[in-house]
Parts: structure tokens; sequence; C-alpha cells
């Protein structure tokens, strides 16, 4: 008795930890999908005058700097997974874009990337930072390609993904592409088509420009969609993209003087692939292409483990 009772014990027993198991090499197996992450310990803000504005950031960590941009759709809160990765052996520096999160926006000049960079780079002089590895994505790659274009001795790496810069390679091209409509959506009306809806319009990004929507969490989107919706936020979101002719024209004359630092482009398998680092050869000697694989544009919401490993490892390289 003593025997089929232990049996029938085991065997739903031995079922229960199979499926535990086979739960766990599932989670395993597939992308760690990402959600609002908090900054590590330590970490703090500041508001710091800059170009007419006040730009918000988050500082932290230790040793050499790394000064990480962010674009539409997103704000420095994106960057936290990647914080967390460095911070033991980095100070961290992560901005809000002019006019995005909770930075100010003082009025509708500014938004070009070359004022922009300006505006970084006095953020490095008042936190003492004289030089710095740079990651950028979107938006933030504009302007990233404005500072280091700017003050080349400043930038001593930058991890650059999933955008392209206005007037260079195949930009004319790029803008013909029915899904970047949004680059010319402005006049007198956008303010109110969008007010109260910033949600629905966000997720029209988050759900076209990602190979998978469901990687993007109500919660992240509901985050992000607050931030817009605070007042101007939206209006100068539009002021990033209204700057695009003559960030265009910027580029051409930094253009004519190629950028030497070591440059890893990493382009989304679903957004740009390896024509990120075509893109950048067009204005750099030293660049190294990547891919971020099973991922569209949003690659922190997507694939933030493999970001976070690829750009980790591209700092740590001697």
């Amino acid at each position: 008795m003593l025997g089929s009772t232990e049996t029938e014990i085991n065997e739903p027993m031995r079922l229960f930890v199979r499926t535990i198991l086979a739960i766990a090499f599932l989670a395993a197996a597939l992308p760690a999908f990402a959600h609002i992450e908090r900054f590590p310990p330590g970490f703090r803000t500041e508001r710091i005058k800059a170009e007419g504005g006040t730009i918000y950031v988050r500082v932290g960590g230790k040793g050499p700097a790394v000064v990480m941009l962010h674009g539409f759709g997103d704000t420095g809160d994106m960057w936290a997974p990647l914080a967390r990765a460095l911070y033991k052996d980095h100070t961290v520096i992560v901005p809000d874009l002019r006019g995005m999160g909770y930075s100010s926006h003082p009025d509708d000049s500014g938004y070009d990337k070359k004022s922009q960079a300006k505006g970084i780079a006095m953020v490095m002089d008042k936190l003492n930072v004289q030089k710095a590895d740079l990651v950028t994505h979107d938006i933030g790659n504009m302007v990233g390609y404005a500072l280091a274009a700017q003050y080349p001795d400043r930038i001593t790496k930058w991890a650059v993904i999933d955008a392209p810069l206005p007037g260079i390679g195949p930009w004319e091209e790029i803008l013909k592409s029915p899904l970047l409509w949004h680059f010319n959506f402005r006049g007198p009306d956008v303010d109110r088509l969008v007010k109260d809806r910033e949600r629905i319009y966000l997720d029209r990004f988050y759900n076209e420009l990602s190979a998978n929507p469901k990687a993007i969490d109500a919660a992240t989107r509901n985050h992000y969609a607050r931030l817009y919706a605070r007042p101007g936020n939206m209006h100068a979101a539009f002021n990033q993209f209204a700057a695009f002719s003559q960030d265009a024209k910027d580029n051409r004359v930094f253009a004519e003087t190629k950028l030497t630092m070591p440059i890893l482009a990493l382009g989304a398998e679903k957004s740009f692939g390896e024509q990120q680092a075509a893109i950048m050869r067009d204005v750099a000697t030293n660049v190294e292409g990547g891919v971020i694989t099973a991922s569209g544009h949003w690659i922190m919401e997507e694939q933030p483990q493999q970001t976070v490993k690829k750009v980790k490892a591209f700092l740590d390289k001697k």
C-alpha cells in the first residue's frame, strides 16, 4: 500500500515539476520584453540651464562618462536597463531632450539638432565632464551626430541605434516612406488634433514600427503617453521634426569632415538593419556594423537584453 501511495503522490508531482521546467525553458528562450524600470539606487536628477532652456538630467555611477540620448516616443527613461548594466564602472548621464520628458520648452526655437547638441555640451560642462562615450537612438542619433561633429574631441566612442541622419545618404528616399508621414505632421491644428489622444497617437508608432507590438506593454505605453501629454510636450515633439530641413543643411556641412572615433552602428532587423552602418560610413571612418535581431525600431522595449549586451561589449572594448 505504501508503494502505491507514493506512486499516486509522485506522479502528479513529477508532472508539476516537468511543467515548471518547461515554462522556465520557454521563458529563457524568449526575449525579455521591457517594462519601465527604475534607475539604480544612487542616481540623482538635476535641472541644468542650457541653450535658453532647462535640461532634465539623470546622473549616477562612477568612472568614465557615458551620455545616453533618447528619441521620439521615449524619454531618457528608456535607458534605465543600460544604466543598470554600466553604472558600477561608468558615470551615466541621461538627459531628456529639449521639450521632451521633464525638460523645458521655452519657445519654438532651438529644436535644430546643432543647437540641441550645444545644450548637451553645456550639460557636460556643468557636470565637469570633458569627455564621454555616447549612446543614442532615433532623434537622439541626430543630436548625437551634431554633438560629435561639433565636439569630436569630447566624444570617445559612439553607439548609434536605428535612425537616419537628415541630409545624409538615402535621406531623400527615406522621406518617401509612408510610415514616416509624421515627419511632416504639423500646422495650426496638430496640437488640438492630438490633445487628450496622446496614447492613441503614440500607439500608432509602437504598433507599426515594432516587430512585435505585444513587446511594448500597456504600462510602458501609458507611461510615455502621460509624459507626452504634459503641457507643451507634444508641440515640442512636432518641433523636433519641423527642424529636419535645417538639420539636413547643417549635416551636409558637418559631413565635409568625417568623424574618426570608433562607432558601433546598430540597426534593428525589422527596421534599418545593416543600412544603419552604411549611413554612418557616409560621415565616419571607423564604423562597426551590427543588427539587433527579432526587433523593430523600439530596441530597448523589444530586445533590451540583446541591446544592452551589444552596447556594453562595445563600450568595454579597449
